[in-house]
């Protein structure tokens, strides 16, 4: 039996606050990963079910290989339907804010939350959340966002009403935001409801081709140069970096999300504990992306350098500067964290 973690008051009451609107607006955080999405249509699709108007609004285009996901067709992207987008923010009764834990993770979109007067719940596992929320169900010790929708679809008493799409969705976030099950999974709570999900007809094995292998064909040429070009190893820190400039991404014709997993790669290297991909998203701005292994806290890494935060084994933040200021900054995390990276 699952054991229930999320306080049932909390419960009672999104219960309660769902019985009195209409119209619900979904949100997640920007450049949504499969944990962002999969959480987030999961909960659409629960929604849509119980008779309400449902509209998942995301800063920024989510990644190709999550194309496939059942109604993200219906997903308003903000930077390219910004009217539609915010009409349907000012008409929401209730906001969903899932796998962020504050407005300014959500770039443009947090400033028209904001602005409205609805009730906002939280369903994130991510360390110290904002205190603007009117419910939050905020759990650290999640391995994802979509194993919490799961719970209080759970705590609802409503496991007869996940459906296969539902299942696939919430499978999809757990999957990806653990490296398929690398990490943050140790709890046989994670098994248990990946045990309901295959329950509900899911084929993982076919989820895990659908996003793991439907990449293009440019993207294994970039990988390669990333790999023999780009990759410099610090065996003395057990630490890697990787870096590229947007003018490389755009020699190997890359595309939106061609750079996913990149991180995690030089932690194949025999005793390497520490990862870092910086990408160049635009001038001025680098993307700072962060992986690591046993007990080295990347997500601190994140909140003193780059601007950033995330969990303990994976974090992100950004530079805003050159290339060579994020470098340098890469070279100060290495003599901060030396006795972390070498103990």
């Amino acid at each position: 039996m699952l054991e229930n973690i999320i306080d049932q008051s909390r419960i009672e009451a999104l219960d309660a606050m769902l019985a009195n609107v209409d119209k619900c607006v979904i949100l997640t955080h920007s450049r949504p990963d499969g944990d962002a999405m999969g959480s987030s249509l999961a909960l659409s699709l629960f929604l849509r079910a119980r008779g309400k108007q449902v509209v998942v609004v995301v800063p920024n285009e989510y990644p190709p290989f999550l194309a496939w996901l059942p109604s993200i067709g219906d997903v308003l992207i903000y930077d390219k339907n910004q009217a539609e987008a915010e009409a349907a923010l000012r008409a929401a009764d209730l906001f969903f804010c899932l796998d962020f834990n504050a407005l300014s993770r959500i770039d443009a979109v947090g400033q028209v939350v904001a602005e409205v007067d609805a009730p906002r719940v939280l369903i994130d596992h991510h360390l110290a959340p904002d205190t603007i929320f009117d419910i939050a169900v905020s759990h650290p010790e999640a391995c994802s966002t979509a194993e919490l929708v799961f719970r209080v679809m759970w705590q609802m008493g409503a496991v007869d009403e996940i459906t296969r799409e539902m299942a696939e969705c919430v499978y999809t976030g757990i999957m990806t935001d653990t490296g398929n099950f690398a990490y943050a999974s140790g709890r046989k709570d994670v098994y248990y409801i990946v045990a309901e999900l295959i329950s509900k007809g899911i084929d993982k094995d076919l989820i895990y081709r659908k996003v793991f292998y439907n990449y293009s064909f440019n993207r294994l040429r970039l990988m390669g140069y990333m790999m023999h070009e780009k990759l410099r190893y610090f065996p003395e820190k057990n630490a890697a970096l990787l870096t590229l400039t947007y003018d490389e991404l755009k020699r190997f014709n890359g595309a939106k999300g061609d750079t996913e997993g990149f991180v995690n790669m030089p932690l194949q290297i025999k005793g390497a504990r520490f990862s870092c991909f910086m990408r160049e998203e635009t001038e001025g701005k680098i993307n700072v992306s962060l992986r690591s292994v046993d007990d080295f806290p990347c997500n601190k890494v994140a909140e003193k350098f780059f601007n950033g935060g995330g969990h303990k084994n994976a974090s992100g933040g950004e530079v805003r500067g050159t290339m060579n200021d994020a470098v340098r900054l890469f070279e100060q995390v290495l003599q901060t964290f030396s006795a972390e990276l070498t103990e």
